[in-house]
């Protein structure tokens, strides 16, 4: 095979390039060893460069609520025995909640201990993003008189506004309550409506698959845009807060790998090595959802998962299983309390934690999806959202790393309850 026949066959691999050759093109651009366009033409031009990237995620929007529906209500439906479903459905969610507990865990101690906020100067920060003082204000925080509001509101009172606006969480509930009802039915009288869910997620799986071929150049453009406008010394400026975020998802990738030889009883080398197209093509798009139909694809014919399990685990692990996106949340609640000097409260802590780890389920699987989400956590806790504003000039980067992260668990999920069905079937 010639190396041009290799890099074509090779998604991750083309990515790759585009990511370096956006990096080089990037520099070449920016004002810290290029040319140094003035502001209003890096802005036409990264514009024009978008255009792959726009289209691509405009695709991944159009087809996320019909696929998460569709995908979760048919898994549901087909996952066959009653064993098999209590094993698979409350296993799962199990599953999910304890990992997410662990990499929130996991921030808040790093967080605590390396305190990433405390190394930067606020006043300078607050000059280069034009911030006024108002915008700094401390506000209220979380109230526990909220609880019961939140609690009524998990199930969705109008599903057609659900699904117009994109509510992941609720399209999630309802999709599981259909699918529960749909399973416990005679075959026959449910056998229209699932013909046609299954012809839906056939239909958005390959719209999907097709929109790939613009992923290297989506990338390309995006990669430059970047690179070029935030140049290389802001984003030094806040390498201590992206390292505690980085050598945060690197233990989570150990916890997979110890859920990988215990309980999958798989081994780690071989393994991970499998997960290769996935993992990179989630760190290119820094999508879950955009990535699912080659994680789909990697889990039942590289890694010969049931497809019973891999089409119920995956579809619902990219929906609510964000273990990379929950730890990122929580370092960036804590740098900026720390930065903004606010005192956290164990109370103020157990509220985060509890917050990320529902707001974790709830993000949808897009690109830049947890900057928004991170505001409501903000929010919560009474630290100026503004604050946002001083982590987007990294945040693109960490997004990236912390999708792949998200991939990675999706598929050691996959692993684990192969195993554990395996043994019950």
């Amino acid at each position: 095979m010639t190396l041009k026949n290799y890099i074509l066959k090779n998604l991750w691999l083309q990515v790759v390039i585009s990511l370096l050759l956006g990096l080089v093109v990037g520099l070449v651009l920016g004002d810290d060893v290029g040319i140094g366009l003035d502001d209003d033409a890096l802005s036409s031009l990264s514009s024009y460069l978008k255009i792959p990237a726009n289209i691509f995620l405009s695709i991944i929007l159009m087809i996320i609520v019909p696929l998460i529906f569709a995908s979760i209500v048919v898994a549901i439906t087909n996952i066959g025995a009653k064993e098999k479903m209590k094993t698979l459905g409350l296993g799962i969610g199990t599953y999910f909640v304890i990992t997410t507990t662990i990499s929130i865990l996991v921030a808040v101690l790093l967080a605590s201990i390396i305190a990433p906020g405390s190394m930067l100067d606020l006043t300078s920060l607050q000059e280069a993003h034009d911030i006024s003082e108002d915008d700094l204000k401390v506000t209220e925080g979380f109230s526990f008189e909220d609880i019961p509001n939140a609690v009524s509101n998990i199930i969705p009172r109008n599903p057609i506004s659900s699904y117009l606006e994109g509510q992941m969480f609720s399209i999630l509930v309802m999709a599981v309550i259909v699918g529960l009802s749909m399973a416990v039915l005679p075959k026959e009288s449910t056998k229209s409506l699932l013909d046609l869910l299954e012809s839906i997620q056939k239909i958005t799986l390959h719209i999907l698959l097709i929109s790939m071929k613009i992923v290297p150049f989506a990338v390309f453009g995006l990669i430059i845009g970047m690179v070029a406008t935030v140049g290389i010394e802001t984003m030094v400026g806040l390498g201590v807060y992206m390292a505690t975020v980085i050598l945060g998802l690197g233990i989570m990738l150990l916890v997979y790998a110890f859920i990988l030889k215990f309980v999958a009883k798989r081994p780690i080398s071989s393994t991970f090595s499998k997960f290769r197209n996935p993992q990179t093509l989630a760190f290119s798009t820094a999508s879950s959802m955009a990535t699912m139909p080659v994680t789909l694809k990697t889990a039942e014919e590289d890694l010969k998962i049931d497809n019973r399990v891999s089409k119920f685990v995956i579809p619902l692990g990219t929906t609510i299983n964000m273990d990379g996106t929950a730890l990122y949340q929580v370092i960036a609640v804590f740098f900026l309390a720390q930065l903004f000097a606010i005192e956290l409260s164990m109370i103020s802590i157990l509220v985060i934690i509890i917050t990320s780890l529902l707001a974790s389920i709830g993000t949808p699987a897009v690109p830049g999806a947890g900057v928004i989400v991170l505001s409501t956590i903000l929010i919560t806790v009474g630290i100026p959202p503004v604050g946002i504003l001083l982590l987007l000039s990294v945040d693109r980067i960490l997004d990236m790393i912390r999708t792949m992260v998200n991939v990675t668990g999706d598929l050691t999920a996959s692993c684990a309850f192969d195993e554990i069905t395996r043994d019950k079937s």
